[in-house]
């Protein structure tokens, strides 16, 4: 099957990526920018919360800077001189990406401890910390993408950016660890976290409304992070397939380079979903401060009263 062609899949999304990218790329930049503005301005004190949403706004900024290169490579071949350019933009575009996901995960980790173990919340929580979290981030996502340098070595002359990798981008290693480090963990992560915030809130004697609004904001945000993601992890594995000879049908084939170009495009609309939640995470941690003091206070009046 050395002659299956995927022409027709190219030239659809080629199409797709204009339809896709420029309404993510103006609505996600003016989102974003907003959002930073809000955070670094306008918010009279910085919180752990506040930190994180900022490192997550400046994740899905590095990401959409990337879009007009991906949108020019799907339509110009670029020169042989410009490998080191484009393994810059790529290392970016999945930094961000995976930096998204972590920061997304420690979010969720963060409102875990802050309405599951108030006290433990008190010792672990601070802004100093919550900014060594952020740094981290950076340098293990920067770390962990840096194999892409070595993607195209191997091939000569003019080539297309964000596409046609190496054999050593299709490595067992390299998809083992893409999976489970930049998704399955992160996501068993925000889904644990997630289920415990949700039973907790559920069981707290605050207002029904005040409970259903948390619970409400915490399914959308663990929504807002499987529905894109999920699928373009799923693809990823299916090229794996491909590109290793385990798929061999032309049509299979072609159905997967259509599904990962899709998944990948659906996976970059998370930087405008980000920003819209914003506001509500924000919303949720008033709401998660006043969980915080009703539980310390329940703690105190136990304590009491076993002396």
């Amino acid at each position: 099957m050395t002659n299956c062609s995927t022409e027709g899949v190219d030239t659809l999304t080629k199409k797709l990526d204009l339809v896709i990218y420029v309404p993510i790329l103006v609505f996600g930049l003016a989102l974003n920018i907003m959002a930073l503005v809000v955070f670094c301005r306008l918010l009279r004190k910085w919180t752990e919360s506040s930190i994180y949403m900022t490192n997550l706004a400046l994740m899905d900024l590095l990401l959409l800077l990337q879009l007009p290169f991906k949108m020019h490579a799907a339509h110009h071949e670029w020169a042989e001189d410009k490998k080191l350019l484009c393994s810059f933009l790529e290392s970016l575009y999945f930094v961000a990406m995976y930096g998204s996901i972590y920061t997304i995960a420690c979010i969720a980790l963060d409102r875990y401890f802050a309405i599951n173990h108030p006290f433990r919340a008190k010792q672990l929580r601070s802004k100093r910390n919550a900014l060594i979290v952020c740094v981290f981030i950076w340098l293990f996502v920067m770390g962990a993408t840096s194999p892409i340098y070595t993607f195209r070595r191997e091939k000569t002359g003019n080539f297309t950016c964000f596409h046609g990798f190496s054999d050593k981008g299709w490595s067992t290693a390299l998809i083992v660890c893409l999976e489970v480090f930049g998704f399955l963990l992160p996501a068993a992560v925000l889904v644990v976290c997630s289920i415990q915030s949700i039973r907790t809130l559920k069981a707290t004697k605050n207002s029904n409304r005040k409970k259903q609004a948390g619970v409400r904001i915490i399914y959308s945000s663990l929504a807002a992070f499987l529905v894109p993601f999920t699928p373009c992890h799923i693809a990823i594995f299916l090229q794996y397939l491909v590109r290793n000879d385990h798929i061999l049908d032309c049509k299979k084939k072609q159905d997967i380079a259509l599904f990962i170009q899709v998944s990948i495009n659906i996976a970059n609309v998370t930087c405008c979903l980000d920003a819209l939640c914003y506001y509500f995470i924000a919303k949720e941690v008033r709401s998660t401060k006043d969980t915080l003091k009703l539980s310390i206070s329940r703690g105190r009046t136990t304590s009491s009263s076993d002396v």
